[in-house]
């Protein structure tokens, strides 16, 4: 394998941190560092990994330190992360969320408001 498709790879996981996490930031360690967090511990570590083996690819003598199967792993791992996440779908649960949250905070504050109205003898 050759330093290119490396590149490929850690571009290819660039875009989809981009499109699916709304991560912003050129190349891949870039995004890693902006947004990394957003990630879980084993794909953040796996994208690490697919980040440092992208530099040593630039190199043709550093090419050949890079460990292809733990590099095509890691690819992978990244892959099938990021390809499981919709990013339309968390804007939508997370609306979904605020939406409910606000519905229970009405109508707990209804309940108390009918509660004092009853114990004051208004209703």
């Amino acid at each position: 394998m050759t330093g290119v498709p490396i590149q490929r790879m850690a571009e290819r996981v660039a875009e989809l941190m981009e499109e699916r996490l709304r991560i912003k930031g050129q190349g891949l360690a870039e995004k890693l560092r902006n947004g990394g967090r957003k990630l879980p511990r084993k794909v953040r570590l796996a994208a690490e990994s697919l980040r440092a083996s992208a530099e040593l690819a630039q190199n043709p003598k550093l090419l050949l330190q890079v460990d292809q199967e733990a590099t095509a792993q890691a690819y992978d791992t990244c892959l099938r992360y990021l390809g499981k996440l919709k990013g339309r779908t968390r804007r939508g649960d997370a609306a979904i969320r605020l939406a409910t949250s606000v519905a229970f905070s009405l109508l707990a504050v209804a309940a108390i408001l009918i509660g004092v109205m009853v114990w004051r003898g208004y209703l």
